[in-house]
């Protein structure tokens, strides 16, 4: 019976990264090679008429755990009161109609100049509008326009609350999208919301309040 050494590997070991990154390769030169069939055209849904949308809307937002509030005009402000309740400040964006905010009782803070990350986690809720809405999918669309202001002010305080004109809500995504457009082409970016922030990522347990607000109150205005 001889005895000896065991073989020497010819090559050093591969870490998991490299691994990962000659699979992907691997992968998109395989892709690169094939003949990409055409995407599937978008389902398109049947239209529906005006009430039969706002109440398509009112339905998917309360399946989201969301409220909601339909109001005409001249009810917007006192809708906006109840909604914020008995939240002491509220911040702002510099373009928000001012009679969004008649009659309310919180302190209002304005976002100029604007205000740091812990500035704003400091602040209870904040009140915006929208660009656009969807019916279908009970999504609020910001472009983050004079009225909605940056990114940040409808991601870090804990309740949102957006102020949405009915002549605003559209059935459809491809609707929404048209409605969006030059923003997009203006390079602005998009934050779409459907209802409160909250994920199940961790063993299927929902917690709210993970990336973004965990409430959300619609304050739907009719002409």
């Amino acid at each position: 019976m001889t005895t000896g050494t065991l073989p020497t590997p010819s090559s050093t070991p591969v870490s998991t990264a490299q691994a990962r990154l000659e699979m992907l390769t691997l992968i998109n030169r395989a892709v690169a090679g094939a003949e990409r069939p055409p995407l599937p055209p978008y389902p398109v849904s049947a239209p529906q008429s005006q009430a039969e949308v706002l109440h398509q809307f009112e339905d998917r937002i309360l399946d989201y755990k969301a409220a909601l509030t339909r109001v005409p005009a001249s009810g917007a402000a006192q809708a906006v009161a109840a909604a914020l309740g008995a939240v002491r400040r509220v911040v702002v964006p510099s373009g928000l109609p001012a009679a969004w905010l008649e009659g309310g009782s919180a302190e209002v803070v304005r976002d100029e100049p604007a205000l740091t990350h812990a500035e704003l986690d400091s602040i209870e809720a904040v009140l915006t509008g929208c660009a656009v809405a969807v019916s279908e999918t009970g999504t609020l669309i910001l472009d983050h326009g004079p009225d909605q202001g940056r990114r940040a002010l409808s991601l870090i305080p804990d309740l949102h609350v957006c102020v949405v004109r009915e002549d605003q809500l559209v059935q459809t995504v491809p609707q929404a999208l048209a409605r969006v457009a030059a923003s997009v082409r203006e390079g602005r970016p998009l934050t779409w919301i459907s209802g409160g922030s909250a994920t199940s990522d961790i063993e299927l347990v929902r917690v709210e309040g993970v990336h973004g607000p965990r409430r959300l109150h619609v304050v739907l205005v009719g002409d």
